[in-house]
């Protein structure tokens, strides 16, 4: 868990434009550091409310605005970052060993989440007090 929130990187996906309408797509172990094993998102979250506020200890997550807007608090219990996700065509990928909340959705937002692990509740450090004692630990 030695992660930093400067280990977090903002990434552009390919994008192709048509009068018609846009595509933007992602390849497995091209367009990201890890394998996509599981995908979701987020959606119908009430205008300027938060979700998240958790770290991994093994999953990688890349977070997409594919719809509207939110900001992302980066927490590696020494410094903190925010990123705002406002494009489909980018995306942020956050290692393991990050606090990340997602704040101030904007109305009909979308966030899509790719992840390296499918589902595992024991991935995850709910406790903020928890996450910073094992950061300190290390």
């Amino acid at each position: 868990m030695k992660s930093s929130v400067y280990n977090c990187t903002v990434i552009g996906l390919p994008k192709i434009k048509d009068p018609s309408g846009n595509l933007t797509f992602v390849e497995n172990c091209r367009d990201l550091p890890f394998d996509i094993k599981r995908v979701f998102y987020l959606y119908d979250i009430p205008g300027g409310e938060s979700r998240g506020a958790h770290a991994h200890h093994e999953c990688h997550q890349f977070l997409v605005a594919v719809s509207g807007a939110f900001s992302v608090l980066l927490d590696d219990a020494e410094n903190t970052r925010s990123v705002e996700l406002n494009r489909p065509y980018i995306g942020l990928h956050i290692p393991p060993g990050i606090w990340a909340s997602e704040l101030n959705f904007s109305s009909g937002a979308v966030c899509l989440v790719l992840a390296s692990h499918a589902y595992n509740e024991n991935d995850y450090i709910r406790d903020f007090e928890d996450f910073k004692r094992l950061k300190n630990e290390i």
